[in-house]
């Protein structure tokens, strides 16, 4: 098992396999539109089919760096707020980056699967529940916002339903379609949503924008 196989990286949390960051524009959820400083750590054993960044599963494939270093890089960027995403960040001690960029005074966002314990203080935690490995129980009660991803109009709905059930009373609730399945997905999204008005609709703007 990957935890297994690197287990003092994960547990350590002072140097992370980076993906990839850069500065531009939170372009879903309920931060859509905000100008953000994205890190994306490499590692995930979810696999999810549609996931599209799969580049990001192998760690392996991505230089560990020092997350003094990374954090170095976001302060040096305009960001007044920082987005952690994967891969799968909740594989890894995130105490260390949490800690590193509140000495700086810079908010720092979580977008997660939630299928490992969540470490870390964050102000805001977008859990997107994956079919293939349910949130462990405590990442429900700490999201802020849940975040569904819809490609199967027959299951996923029902799905969706099933994780809001689990999440607080305060949590707000997405729907997001599939990027490759858009157009296929989203007059149903709309419909679902204007019949059960708790949730929202997510849009990937940015990829409407044609924007990293």
């Amino acid at each position: 098992m990957m935890r297994d196989k690197y287990k003092d990286i994960f547990e350590a949390g002072t140097d992370l396999p980076l993906v990839e960051d850069f500065y531009t524009i939170q372009g879903e959820g309920y931060h859509t539109g905000k100008p953000a400083y994205f890190i994306r750590i490499g590692g995930c054993d979810i696999g999810c089919r549609w996931c599209d960044s799969k580049i990001s599963w192998n760690p392996k494939e991505h230089r560990l760096i020092s997350v003094e270093e990374v954090v170095r890089k976001a302060v040096e960027s305009p960001a007044k707020s920082v987005v952690v995403t994967g891969g799968e960040p909740s594989l890894y001690n995130l105490e260390p980056l949490c800690s590193e960029l509140k000495k700086h005074n810079i908010e720092n966002f979580l977008e997660t699967s939630g299928a490992y314990e969540i470490t870390g203080e964050w102000d805001w935690i977008c859990l997107s529940p994956k079919a293939n490995k349910a949130p462990v129980e405590s990442s429900y009660k700490k999201a802020n916002e849940l975040k569904f991803i819809i490609f199967d109009l027959e299951k996923d709905f029902a799905l969706a339903e099933e994780h809001a059930k689990l999440v607080g009373d305060d949590c707000l609730l997405y729907l997001q379609s599939e990027w490759s399945q858009y157009v296929h997905n989203i007059k149903a999204i709309v419909e679902y949503v204007k019949n059960n008005p708790k949730w929202n609709i997510s849009l990937q703007s940015h990829k409407f924008m044609r924007i990293p």
